[in-house]
């Protein structure tokens, strides 16, 4: 195994370094092995994941996913990249996702690895991490929280239980339809004529005085949301 798989730890994860040379078949034995001699040490963490020092297409991030959970009880809550600042607000946003257990069946809340297309639906009891995009024509509805790490252009439901202690969170806010609780999000109209895409930018919505609003993920703001 030598040095080709390297983990570090930061704040709420760990870094995965690989070596950028040998086979991925090589190094994807030397991943299990690596995680299979620190179950102990990680037992049943859930931790952010961050990889770096070699570029992977979505199939191999996701044999990098099933050889950790296969060979250890490390629970990776989600991939996160080079932007700090977006990173440590969803690693934030994640913790404060009421993923608590002793409420039921599925409170430990569930974890969604694909695109949702045109058609699916997704509906949970718990809070819900989508691990890619929500397209149009699409839904997630969960009775608690729902955090996008992509692009939630669809329809999303969160609070279904009435609740308006809850939120959504995405990479890109532009859902076609958006509901907290009983409240919905109406959405400004767009008045620029230009075809001009402003910076995307992590966004959340919640709910304040009897209104969804959408700000910017900032960790000034999440420490104003409940936990």
């Amino acid at each position: 195994m030598k040095n080709s798989v390297i983990i570090k730890s930061f704040q709420s994860g760990i870094v995965l370094h690989l070596d950028p040379e040998i086979s991925f078949e090589e190094l994807l034995i030397d991943i299990e092995d690596k995680f299979r001699e620190s179950s102990s040490f990680f037992k049943d963490a859930k931790m952010a994941l961050s990889i770096k020092g070699r570029s992977l297409n979505e199939q191999e991030e996701k044999q990098i996913l099933d050889a950790i959970s296969l060979n250890s009880d490390l629970r990776i809550i989600c991939l996160v990249g080079e932007d700090e600042t977006t990173n440590q607000n969803f690693i934030k946003a994640l913790h404060q996702a009421d993923f608590s257990e002793g409420s039921g069946a599925g409170s430990e809340g569930q974890f969604y690895r694909g695109t949702l297309k045109n058609g699916q639906i997704l509906e949970t009891e718990s809070s819900i991490v989508i691990l890619g995009d929500v397209y149009p024509g699409s839904a997630i509805i969960s009775a608690r929280d729902i955090i996008v790490l992509g692009g939630l252009y669809g329809e999303a439901y969160a609070g279904g239980n009435g609740s308006k202690e809850h939120y959504v969170a995405a990479l890109e806010m532009s859902p076609e339809k958006l509901k907290i609780g009983d409240f919905k999000y109406k959405a400004k109209e767009k008045t620029s004529k230009w075809s001009i895409k402003p910076k995307v930018q992590p966004k959340i919505a919640y709910v304040k005085d009897k209104k969804v609003i959408v700000d910017s993920l900032t960790k000034e703001l999440l420490s104003e949301l409940p936990v």
